[in-house]
């Protein structure tokens, strides 16, 4: 018997990869989406271990609201000068300007449910067969249903009643033309699984995950970032607030949570004991029980 055992992040990481190099050698054309969150990052930092010292047999693609933090931004434009790989973006404003969408209106207006269309639109454009996404089965109850390689229709839509079996870990890629499968590399992983990879492998973040002060206004019970885009009126405070941010998203719809984890050590701690899942500071997801599971069979990520 070998005197070496694995630990738990290696077996995660190894069937993560494992699952990139299926993609590959499936499908045609595969793409990575990219949001500029925590899950995105460290699919990327797995793709370097899958296919490095090549390049990825894949772009990123990230689907940009145009209301997204600006952290993010700058994050993401030097992370793909760093390793050099190729990004599309698609734009959300763009489908506005096209007629394709209707920009919300009111208070809790927000572009974040517009995107659909955006990415719907790039896959079609470019013909990806596969995408490639960070989405875990512990995040939300509408993502439990997924697997591994989750198929859409030629619409795009997904239909959670009509899923393939994954036995033995084998990966079923065969589409129709049209179609094409959403697939997740990570959807074994949890939060705090994910916060243990980056800390054993020091993946560098965007600078909101981390403890910071911020403008914030109270909306609807959450703290939300003090921004241009949202649609703020004399009943909006603007408060000083030491936050930091779970997930990141449009600015419209995601919330902060106070807190004074500066250090990744910190992050692992208080999530550890937190009550509240990190979908919790997601304003999208309040809008009924089955609102992402809707959103996902319209074509959502």
């Amino acid at each position: 018997m070998s005197k070496y055992r694995l630990d738990y992040l290696d077996e995660l990481e190894a069937e993560a990869i494992y699952i990139l190099r299926e993609v590959a050698g499936q499908f045609e054309k595969p793409a990575l989406l990219f949001s500029g969150g925590k899950d995105s990052i460290t699919l990327v930092h797995l793709a370097l271990k899958a296919f490095r010292p090549g390049k990825f047999p894949f772009p990123l693609v990230h689907i940009d609201t145009g209301h997204n933090f600006e952290e993010t931004i700058t994050y993401r434009d030097e992370m793909i000068a760093r390793i050099g790989e190729k990004l599309i973006v698609g734009n959300v404003q763009d489908s506005i300007d096209e007629g394709k969408v209707i920009e919300q209106k009111g208070k809790n207006a927000s572009r974040n449910a517009l995107q659909t269309v955006t990415l719907l639109d790039t896959i079609a454009k470019h013909q990806f067969d596969a995408c490639i996404g960070g989405a875990r089965r512990d995040e939300e109850k509408a993502r439990a249903k997924e697997r591994i390689f989750s198929v859409r229709d030629e619409f795009g839509q997904w239909d959670p009643k009509r899923q393939r079996p994954e036995l033995w870990d084998i990966y079923n890629g065969k589409i129709h033309k049209g179609e094409n499968v959403r697939v997740f590399p990570i959807s074994n992983w949890t939060e705090l699984d994910v916060w243990n990879y980056i800390r054993r492998e020091n993946i560098p973040l965007p600078t909101i995950y981390f403890a910071h002060q911020r403008d914030c206004i109270t909306r609807n019970g959450q703290l939300m970032a003090a921004s241009p885009f949202l649609n703020m009126d004399d009943d909006d405070v603007i408060e000083r607030k030491n936050v930091r941010f779970r997930t990141v998203g449009d600015m419209t719809c995601t919330a902060a949570v106070e807190s004074y984890a500066f250090e990744i050590d910190d992050i692992i701690d208080e999530i550890a004991s937190s009550k509240i899942s990190e979908r919790g500071a997601r304003m999208d997801d309040k809008v009924s029980e089955a609102a992402m599971e809707e959103r996902k069979k319209g074509g959502y990520f």
